[in-house]
C-alpha cells in the first residue's frame, strides 16, 4: 500500500474522530464519504501491505463502533426531548381548557 493511501486513511480517520467528538454531524457525514473513498482506494491498491492495512481497518472499525454508540445516545437524547416537548404541549392544552 502506498504511503499516501496510509496517510489518507489515517488523516481521514483522525478528522472523523475529531468531528465526532465535537458532534459536528455535517462534517461527520462528509468525512464518512471520504473514509469510504479512502477504503476503496486502499482495497484497489495492488501493492498493499496487509499488516498495515489490517491495522488501519481495525482502527476504522473501532471508530465506526464508537460512532454508532454516540449516534444512538444522541438519538435517545433527542427522542427524550421530543417526548418532553409533546408532554408540555399536551399539558398546555389541558391548562387552556380550564382557563
Amino acid at each position: 500500500m502506498s504511503s499516501s493511501t496510509v496517510e489518507q486513511l489515517k488523516n481521514t480517520s483522525t478528522a472523523l474522530r475529531d468531528a465526532l467528538a465535537q458532534q459536528d454531524w455535517q462534517a461527520v457525514g462528509e468525512l464518512d464519504l471520504q473514509c469510504r473513498q479512502a477504503v476503496d482506494s486502499a482495497m484497489a491498491d495492488p501493492h498493499q501491505q496487509t499488516d498495515e492495512l489490517r491495522d488501519r481497518m481495525q482502527e476504522l472499525l473501532d471508530l465506526y463502533r464508537e460512532m454508532v454508540e454516540v449516534c444512538q445516545a444522541e438519538q435517545q437524547r433527542i427522542a427524550g426531548e421530543l417526548r418532553q416537548i409533546n408532554l408540555s404541549k399536551k399539558s398546555a392544552k389541558v391548562y387552556q381548557l380550564f382557563d
